[in-house]
């Protein structure tokens, strides 16, 4: 409760970036269809958010998420890993890092995660941060040679590749959230249903309310040239499949053509 009220007081100052983040309940428009590749796979969209004009503005005005680590953006704390797999797909993408394209390769490069817990019980491995109250081991100062931001980031870019295949998933996935669960339907038949949304700040739960910026309700954020369904393609097909991301990205069209009953505040 105290990160919500804070959150409140700061709204009221114009000069503070939060007093341009909208609230966080609005009407919101939904598309539910069937994967065309998989019946037994149901998709739940959140048009709204994908038809948004959100795009990263990491670098280009991004606020950060720690009060005066503005340069951090969302990198401020490590990030945890979904499961082993996708550990060991970032083991592999660190290997093609040098001194040369990551700042922090001789601290990182044998130490580069850490064990945590995700929520002060449950084990759980996440990418190390460089000291206490420092940022992620990965993210390469504004002034280093090779370029700040993401040394992973920026090597995918190098190599030729999307950056989904070198970053742990919770980064490349950020800001669309999917939510995952069988479902039984009344004759019996289970689905599995797929709920794309918009992670704002209650997706991090309570703590959320405590960051000190964040994007995806905020009008500095919602100056892309596309919509997000566009925009974030490659990461949606990722999160999918393919013949579901063609699906949902013909849905978005023909909506976007008809006029949006609920657009995103942020947006407009």
């Amino acid at each position: 409760m105290t990160g919500q009220i804070e959150l409140q007081v700061l709204v009221d100052d114009p000069d503070d970036p939060r007093s341009r983040e909208v609230g966080l309940d609005f009407p919101r428009e939904w598309i539910e269809f069937a994967d065309p590749a998989d019946p037994k796979h149901v998709v739940r969209a959140d048009l709204t958010w994908l038809l948004s004009r959100w795009t990263c503005i990491f670098g280009s005005g991004c606020h950060g998420i720690v009060a005066g680590r503005a340069a951090d953006g969302c990198c401020s704390h490590g990030a945890f890993f979904t499961d082993s797999d996708d550990e060991k797909r970032v083991k592999a993408a660190v290997k093609r890092l040098t001194p040369e394209t990551w700042q922090h390769f001789r601290r990182g490069f044998k130490n580069w995660t850490e064990n945590d817990t995700v929520d002060g019980k449950t084990p759980a491995r996440r990418t190390a941060t460089r000291d206490v109250d420092a940022p992620c081991v990965f993210l390469n100062d504004a002034d280093f040679p090779a370029g700040g931001g993401c040394a992973l980031h920026a090597q995918a870019l190098r190599d030729g590749v999307h950056p989904l295949e070198y970053k742990p998933d919770v980064c490349w996935q950020l800001p669309v959230r999917r939510d995952q669960e069988w479902h039984t339907r009344p004759d019996n038949t289970k689905v599995l249903i797929s709920t794309l949304a918009e992670f704002d700040r209650r997706g991090w739960g309570a703590g959320g309310h405590d960051l000190d910026w964040w994007c995806t309700s905020s009008t500095d954020a919602h100056v892309g040239a596309d919509p997000m369904y566009v925009s974030y393609g490659p990461e949606l097909t990722a999160l999918i499949g393919a013949p579901a991301y063609a699906k949902l990205a013909e849905l978005c069209a023909a909506r976007q053509r008809q006029g949006q009953i609920a657009p995103h505040p942020a947006s407009e």
